[in-house]
């Protein structure tokens, strides 16, 4: 950050909020368009080193970052949005803190500071040339349309039965790791969730590769049937486990639950009776699959975005820009040797997962 911009956040009267998710906001008048409103801001961004997240014609978004002593963390997220010369500047904390100790409005107070003083060093010919250049950027007219373009690499036809046999294969994996875990009073919650959901994700990133599948609805459906397998699976391995570690007669699975259910969840010596087990049933099914959610989301954007070349990215794109219809843009394609509908689709979809990437980064 600048240190004009250190010395005057320095100097900002703080208003502290408290909430589950604090937050301040303040509105300002702007003589500019929505235009420039947004590169004016984008470049107030940069020198306050934010990093911007998100854009759209009136409205955009940074989160500032903080260097610990181990890493580094998003700890608000600021947001500019534009209607008619009125600018409503918000700031919300990201993580779990309920008071923001006025971090918040220093984050709003210093945007609205640091836009006006970035606007200032543009005159009006400045602004108009800076709205031209802008207008001509996000109509692509700099674009320069490549004589050839990369040929389509060689490509498996999808199949989901690879996802499938591995997903089985890692449940069975993860269930009997559980299950001694567990048996030996290893078993952390939100620890191992996250874990679990980790592993899942990162077997699965290798499994869409090698398969070429990347039908998100139907891996979701095995996603689900895997996080549930993996925590019956759990107690199903204790049984055995249990059984043969004591030299135990079989009593049936159904019949352990049901002792299970009878002697009730313990947590630091207190009983909660059978509606522990089911609270922390839930609890696990519940937090795997959130935590698996956002990562094999992540996973699968990166290798739909990866597997096509960028430059044929960009050259589908520009057509999107100019308002070309899929069909037009599959021509396009064919011509410059992507004639093979599958080809074609994974641009497509690779388009899709650039605004997918962008979410991502928008998450709070």
């Amino acid at each position: 950050m600048e240190n004009n911009f250190k010395n005057f956040e320095e100097s900002i009267k703080k208003k502290h909020s408290i909430n589950f998710t604090p937050k301040y906001k303040e509105e300002f008048k702007t003589s500019v368009n929505e235009i420039l409103f947004i590169v004016i801001s984008e470049k107030t961004f940069e020198k306050l080193d934010w990093d911007i997240v998100y854009k759209d014609n009136n409205s955009i978004e940074a989160k500032r970052k903080e260097t610990g002593w181990m890493n580094e963390r998003w700890t608000e997220i600021i947001t500019a949005s534009y209607k008619n010369g009125t600018v409503l500047v918000k700031s919300e904390s990201l993580g779990n803190e309920m008071w923001d100790v006025g971090k918040n409005s220093k984050r709003v107070k210093l945007f609205i500071y640091a836009y006006q003083e970035t606007l200032k060093t543009f005159d009006q010919q400045a602004l108009n040339e800076l709205e031209s250049e802008v207008e001509r950027k996000n109509n692509w007219d700099d674009y320069i349309i490549p004589e050839t373009l990369p040929k389509p690499a060689q490509t498996k036809v999808p199949n989901i039965t690879v996802p499938i046999i591995g997903g089985l294969c890692l449940s069975l994996i993860l269930g009997f790791t559980l299950a001694i875990l567990s048996l030996k009073g290893l078993y952390i919650i939100v620890l191992f969730e996250f874990l679990v959901a980790a592993a899942i994700a990162f077997v699965m990133k290798y499994l869409i590769k090698f398969s070429n599948y990347t039908d998100f609805n139907k891996l979701k459906y095995l996603l689900g049937v895997m996080i549930i397998l993996i925590y019956i699976l759990n107690q199903y391995f204790q049984y055995e486990l249990i059984l043969n570690i004591n030299n135990l007669e079989r009593i049936g699975f159904l019949n352990f639950l049901q002792i299970r259910f009878i002697k009730g969840f313990t947590v630091n010596k207190i009983n909660l009776g059978w509606i522990g087990w089911i609270i922390s049933w839930i609890l696990q099914l519940g937090l795997t699959g959130i935590f698996l959610y956002l990562k094999i989301v992540a996973v699968l954007t990166n290798y739909i975005i990866e597997r096509v070349p960028a430059e044929v990215v960009d050259f589908a794109f520009y057509h999107v820009v100019k308002e070309k219809s899929e069909k037009e843009i599959r021509n396009e394609l064919a011509k410059k040797g992507w004639s093979d509908k599958r080809n074609q689709d994974e641009v497509l979809e690779a388009i899709g997962g650039m605004q997918n990437a962008i979410e991502l980064n928008r998450i709070k």
